[in-house]
């Protein structure tokens, strides 16, 4: 009887929830590991873990962005074609590939780590931290294509299992090495948790790959026209080039940014220690709690390129535009939701997470944050699954160019410091949304409009009043009694409003 309700519910919804629950277990392993990273670095080690991070990411970028976009959407076609043997083709040849191009790129860091840490980073203590990801760049990108591969399947399962175990690894080798290493100074704790993050890629793709070739093996037979290497690594090239060359000038322009955040803010009289600590606190906790929820709509975007790729190679343009609209929806409703949480209890969610009471401010000040990005990421995903990469390219180039200017003047002021950076993000995601939206419906019809708004916006004004009331009635409880039931009062009248609103509108 379950397993009957469970297959009557709309396929895309069922992979959503899957992948749902599977990343908020991998977002609450995460969580617990940027809580064990701030105990263990430190405000300041914080800070230094988050200036490496985008140059780790900017390598990320050159390896293996496009690859699980351009996998998946081949891996649905051929795989409802039955074309098995140009799906197997294609895996191995862009396996050869993408390992020799990776490891070309994670000797380089290997070897100029040091100039790294000193010309880019400009924090020498950040050396050792980068010759330690160097090795995660291959493991990485290798588990790019088989995600891609499974993404493209409908394999959700396999790689949610595989998320968890990382996680899991990742927690247990930072405690254990942090144990074992007793590294004195920030240099030493953030290539500690360097080595956490570099062992657990390591080992899921030694999980995933063996899954692969597990699956490999019952795909046998096929039909259609083999095609030759040349031309099935170019049909992925086709597709991952742009993306890759959009994230990297992103990249590049959002890992400037974030590296002239402590000297704008040094310009605004702050020493470098404590330049440091506010990034740590607003970058490497604040926005960590405010922006968890996009676990849920990063699911769904993971789900919407091979589906809606899926869609318009059948020609079925009516499906994809409800898809579109019903992601947008349901990104605004968990946006306001979560906006709401953040400027009602933020001193008690400072609390609960990391013990602090400095962090209120800056969790309320995450609530406009939160609704602007969660509404406009969609918009990108939905312009990538839609197959428009050249628009994709040209419009995060101005919202990366955007974002670095406005963070350069914006953090150099005094009186906005580090809130400069978040009106920063909040400008750039009011930019991008207009310029995508735009670009959606010059493809196809957007079946958002003014009631929608009005649905949202009603339902938003009745959550706000039930997480009110929960949080007044729970006022002398416990911090987590009383977080849990303001999150819970809101994000359920929000769910139940919404939806229920938006099902009377499309029977009448």
């Amino acid at each position: 009887m379950k397993k009957q309700v469970w297959n009557r519910i709309d396929k895309f919804y069922r992979d959503s929830f899957v992948l749902t629950l599977s990343n908020m277990t991998t977002g609450i392993i995460a969580f617990v590991f940027s809580l064990l990273l701030s105990r263990k670095l430190g405000a300041e080690g914080l800070g230094l873990y988050g200036l490496v991070m985008p140059v780790y990411g900017l390598l990320l970028c050159i390896t293996s962005d496009g690859i699980i976009t351009a996998i998946s959407r081949i891996s649905t076609i051929y795989f409802n074609r039955g074309e098995y043997k140009n799906l197997n083709r294609t895996l191995s040849s862009v396996f050869v590939l993408v390992t020799f191009h990776a490891c070309s790129v994670a000797l380089l860091v290997l070897i100029f780590h040091r100039p790294l840490a000193v010309y880019v980073v400009r924090d020498a203590r950040a050396a050792t931290a980068l010759m330690v990801l160097s090795p995660a760049l291959v493991f990485v990108s290798l588990s790019a294509i088989v995600k891609g591969y499974f993404y493209g399947m409908g394999k959700y399962r396999i790689t949610a299992s595989i998320d968890i175990l990382e996680k899991l690894l990742r927690v247990a080798v930072l405690l254990g090495s942090a144990a074992l290493l007793k590294s004195d100074g920030v240099s030493g704790t953030v290539a500690t948790a360097c080595i956490a993050l570099t062992v657990g890629e390591l080992i899921s793709f030694i999980a995933l790959f063996t899954c692969y070739r597990i699956k490999k093996r019952r795909l046998k037979g096929g039909v259609g026209r083999i095609k030759s290497r040349i031309q099935l690594v170019f049909d992925v090239l086709v597709i991952s080039m742009p993306l890759c060359l959009n994230g990297i000038v992103s990249s590049v322009i959002s890992t400037v940014s974030a590296l002239i955040v402590p000297r704008r803010l040094m310009a605004a009289g702050f020493t470098y220690r404590d330049a440091l600590e506010l990034i740590g606190r607003f970058s490497g906790m604040v926005l960590n709690i405010s922006t968890l929820p996009f676990i849920i709509i990063n699911s769904m975007l993971t789900v919407l390129v091979p589906d809606l790729s899926l869609n318009i190679s059948k020609k079925d343009y009516w499906s994809a535009e409800e898809r579109i609209a019903q992601v947008l929806r349901i990104s605004g409703v968990i946006g306001i939701a979560t906006s709401i949480v953040c400027f009602i209890i933020p001193g008690t969610l400072g609390r609960v997470f990391y013990q602090r009471n400095d962090l209120a401010a800056m969790i309320r000040f995450s609530a406009p944050i939160c609704l602007m990005t969660f509404i406009t990421s969609p918009t990108f995903g939905v312009l990538n699954a839609l197959g428009r990469q050249n628009v994709l390219l040209r419009n995060s180039l101005i919202n990366s160019l955007q974002n670095l200017v406005l963070t350069a003047v914006l953090a150099g002021i005094p009186s906005l410091n580090i809130y400069g950076c978040g009106l920063s993000i909040i400008i750039t995601s009011a930019t991008s949304l207009v310029l995508n939206i735009r670009e959606i419906r010059k493809v196809c019809e957007m079946k958002i409009g003014l009631q929608d708004i009005v649905i949202l916006a009603f339902s938003g004004a009745v959550s706000w009043l039930a997480a009110l009331l929960a949080g007044n009635a729970l006022i002398a409880s416990p911090p987590v009694v009383r977080m849990a039931g303001v999150i819970i009062a809101c994000f359920g009248t929000m769910a139940a409003l919404s939806s229920y609103a938006f099902k009377l509108r499309a029977e009448t």
